[in-house]
């Protein structure tokens, strides 16, 4: 029997591309599924009834689904989503943020209403529908969380700063609320996809064919890594980046730390410039911080 069997899963922005790849998933292992979708187009606007369509889809594969069409950056309607899973099936075990849209501009010609709807729909949402499922996983001892990051944000992409900026800030998120989660049993993580969807038809010079889609670069190649962030036995606080057949992990590195007395002064730290930017003996930031926080306690004379 799947470890998802009757585990309740909301999947945001669910109504196509990797979203429904998920949904889809999830209901196949036996999971009950919210599809949450407003239907808009690539840029967010209009509305439709994708969700509907991934919830009948589901149906007639035997799975059980709801829909849920409000728009997560709206407070009240990223409550309603979880509102909703509990009203429907009792509870909510995982939650996938995955709603998103593009509004691509370089920096120089981005419309500040751009940067804000952006950040709106990817990290203010992902933030309303998770801050609505923290106190029932918080209470059960149990929740899955996964948010949906990119390469855009990690590494960067010519004109997507707005993306790339609520991408980046997912990893803050899940950075503290796997540190808050991990008594309660609550695994949060961080994806970074890479798929043929429709969001990549809204960047200019893109024409990809999403009726004979490149088999590699098909969104559910992303989702196992997807299902392995929510499997019980899964990590926490990791970003894991899938797409066209291929899996990793990042993080974040630190080198040594130069120590200086009080009355360190730009010339001296000029002097130290090539060591201070030497990243080759560096290690992996938790694993770095937790050591420093230990030598910083002792230094202090602290257990």
């Amino acid at each position: 029997m799947s470890e998802f069997k009757n585990k309740v899963v909301i999947v945001t922005g669910a109504g196509g591309g990797l979203g429904k790849s998920h949904a889809l998933e999830f209901a196949a292992r036996g999971a009950k599924v919210v599809v949450n979708d407003l239907g808009g187009s690539g840029d967010g606007t209009g509305a439709s009834d994708m969700a509907d369509q991934v919830v009948d889809e589901i149906k007639e594969n035997g799975g059980i689904a709801i829909a849920n069409k409000a728009s997560v950056s709206d407070k009240a309607g990223a409550k309603s989503v979880v509102d909703d899973a509990v009203a429907e099936f009792g509870t909510v075990d995982i939650l996938v943020n995955n709603a998103g849209i593009l509004r691509d501009k370089t920096f120089k010609k981005l419309p500040l209403e751009d940067w804000d709807i952006v950040m709106d729909v990817h990290l203010n949402g992902s933030a309303y529908v998770t801050h609505a499922a923290w106190p029932i996983m918080m209470e059960n001892h149990y929740g899955r969380i996964v948010f949906t990051s990119s390469t855009s944000g990690i590494y960067g992409n010519f004109g997507q700063s707005n993306y790339g900026a609520a991408k980046m800030g997912m990893l803050g998120l899940m950075n503290v609320l796997a540190i808050e989660g991990r008594q309660r049993n609550i695994n949060v993580n961080v994806l970074a996809p890479a798929a043929a969807t429709r969001l990549i038809n809204t960047i200019p010079g893109r024409n990809l064919d999403l009726d004979n889609p490149d088999p590699m670069s098909h969104p559910k190649l992303v989702t196992p890594a997807v299902l392995l962030m929510c499997a019980e036995d899964g990590p926490t606080g990791k970003v894991i980046q899938a797409g066209n057949g291929r899996f990793s992990t990042a993080a974040i590195f630190n080198n040594e730390e130069m120590q200086f007395g009080a009355d360190v002064s730009y010339e001296d730290l000029l002097a130290k410039k090539d060591q201070l930017l030497d990243m080759s003996n560096a290690q992996e930031g938790w694993s770095w911080r937790k050591k420093r926080m230990a030598e910083i306690a002792a230094e202090k004379g602290e257990s």
